[in-house]
């Protein structure tokens, strides 16, 4: 072969079909999917209980605690949604999951109820496993129910807000074509969420169920888990409603569009 013929793999990849600039990248099998969210829920979790452990090891100031499970949250979710955001969308959270299901079902973009059914039982399956690992690393009995009751009003209405509005961040980055900045986005509300609600910010059913099952710092009691999760869907909802009504496209905007266009 001479330096002028061109190689094997630059013929092949020349009659390859390639992606146009810009274009949606093809979506990855559902397997792989599932497994991202699988193991993206697990290491969450992971990362919240088991720093919760090690900080209740290391003091008994309940603020630096919160102050440690906090940061740590914030650095491994970020993580987290960055490496697998391109393969699943990084959800590990059925709320999440529902809200862009439903935002599919009324023309938007979004898992299919085929897919629904797939991401749902692999982020529960893989927060209870995050506990479980959790406790194994620091010695902790691997499955202990929590004792941590969390059923007071003002707790319930904590997790309203906080899924309302990690709800309202999320597909609000959609609507505005920003969802680049997800992984800093995301991680730093709930960064801030764990400090401005009551209820610490969980937002998340798969996150609840999972840490029920550790009763560490970081845990909440079974009989507490309905009411949060309950709380949480109403969040959504609310999360919902707000993104229609602040980034909704109105027809006077539509029209002064098409104007400057013309």
């Amino acid at each position: 072969m001479t330096a002028t013929e061109p190689a094997a793999s630059d013929v092949i990849a020349a009659e390859t079909p390639q992606p146009a600039p810009g274009a949606t990248p093809p979506r990855k099998p559902l397997v792989a999917r599932a497994a991202a969210e699988l193991v993206g829920a697990a290491a969450l979790v992971a990362i919240v209980v088991g720093s919760g452990i090690q900080a209740t090891e290391l003091t008994d100031d309940v603020a630096l605690q919160l102050l440690a499970n906090s940061t740590a949250t914030v650095f491994g979710l970020g993580v987290l949604i960055a490496l697998l955001g391109p393969v699943s969308g990084a959800h590990f959270n059925p709320a999440v999951s529902l809200a862009e299901w439903w935002s599919a079902r009324r023309g938007g973009a979004g898992v299919t109820g085929r897919e629904l059914a797939v991401y749902v039982p692999a982020q529960i399956a893989g927060a209870i496993g995050g506990a479980i690992l959790a406790d194994a690393m620091f010695g902790q009995p691997l499955v202990k129910w929590s004792q941590h009751d969390r059923s007071a009003g003002n707790l319930l209405l904590g997790e309203v807000v906080a899924t309302a509005g990690l709800i309202m961040l999320i597909f609000g980055l959609a609507r505005t074509d920003r969802l680049r900045f997800a992984p800093v986005a995301v991680a730093s509300y709930i960064g801030a969420a764990y400090w401005f609600t009551s209820s610490t910010a969980f937002a998340n059913p798969a996150v609840t169920v999972g840490r029920a099952f550790t009763d560490t710092f970081a845990g909440i009691a079974p009989s507490s888990v309905a009411g949060f999760i309950g709380m949480q869907l109403i969040g959504t909802i609310v999360g919902l409603a707000l993104v229609g009504l602040i980034f909704m496209n109105g027809k006077h905007d539509k029209d002064a569009g098409e104007s400057s266009a013309a």
